[in-house]
């Protein structure tokens, strides 16, 4: 929504704003009511709909709308935001545990390859599973390498930060009381990682679609001017490699980088109410509902060895 004509400076910008927070309500239904217009792929002005509203200042004011409503629900109902705490920690350490196998994975492929290529002098590797023959060469598959690091980099993220995995540069932190932590970690959450983590989606998901589709979709494009090049818009997925015959799927890194915003955006706000709700309750409900990984004595001697 283009800012309203009226009074300028703060009031303007007010008035702004709650003009897009109505508007969000209408957005949601109009979404629900319409779901061909912008899910239905085949038609070209459903694709370009959706490409514009994924990143455009309607679908920002509709999930900062989600969560005003979610964040007041809360504060009357506390088991409210107990319950988004805990789906959203259980969704990202189920997602973190099991892609954090693709570094085993990553591993076994790369003794495979050095086997392969040095001992057996084999060139390229076809697989047929399910009856279909997938036949790459071996450089192809050494360029995948990166594919399983990305994974583990970008969806281990959030069950990194649940399982308080993540380094910290503690100045003044362990010095002050609870109750200063926990306005310092709602204030950062709030603060820091959501427009950081709003910024890189409104980045990526341009970034995405201009290597998914021709002609390239810019930020700045107006919903009109879009509309116009629906006409034309035809599918033109990146299958440019580092190498001649390398990995060729690059735009699964872009995808990725849109999980990693998703799921650490869900994971800001889970932050923030955890802290929310451990300041209202009391040192009783430190770490509630809290699911981390225990290492033993004996883990750990395993793990130094």
């Amino acid at each position: 929504m283009e800012e309203p004509s009226g009074p300028g400076g703060i009031v303007g910008f007010l008035i702004w704003i709650v003009q897009n927070i109505a508007g969000a309500f209408y957005s949601a239904g109009w979404a629900i009511t319409h779901p061909a217009d912008w899910l239905d792929w085949s038609n070209k002005e459903s694709l370009v709909r959706f490409i514009y509203y994924g990143g455009s200042v309607e679908f920002f004011f509709f999930v900062l709308t989600a969560f005003l409503l979610l964040t007041i629900i809360g504060i009357w109902r506390g088991q409210v935001l107990w319950g988004y705490v805990r789906v959203v920690e259980w969704f990202g350490n189920s997602v973190g545990r099991f892609f954090a196998w693709a570094g085993l994975i990553m591993v076994l492929q790369q003794t495979m390859i050095v086997f392969l290529q040095r001992i057996f002098l084999v060139s390229e590797i076809s697989m047929g599973p399910f009856g279909t023959m997938f036949t790459k060469d071996l450089s192809w598959f050494s360029e995948e390498l990166k594919l399983y690091n990305a994974m583990v980099v970008s969806l281990c993220c959030a069950y990194t930060f649940i399982q308080g995995g993540h380094v910290r540069v503690d100045l003044v932190y362990g010095a002050i009381s609870r109750r200063r932590k926990k306005y310092i970690d709602m204030f950062g959450a709030l603060f820091f990682m959501v427009p950081v983590l709003v910024l890189t989606w409104m980045y990526s998901w341009f970034f995405l679609w201009r290597h998914l589709i021709t002609p390239k979709i810019s930020a700045s494009d107006q919903l009109d001017l879009i509309m116009r090049k629906a006409t034309i818009v035809k599918w033109n997925v990146e299958t440019i490699g580092f190498s001649p015959n390398g990995f060729n799927a690059y735009f699964l890194f872009k995808v990725l980088i849109l999980a990693f915003v998703f799921m650490m955006f869900l994971q800001a706000m889970a932050f923030f109410y955890r802290n929310f709700m451990e300041l209202r309750e009391g040192e009783a409900s430190d770490d509630k509902y809290l699911d981390r990984d225990v290492q033993t004595d004996d883990g750990l001697t395993h793990a130094a060895q």
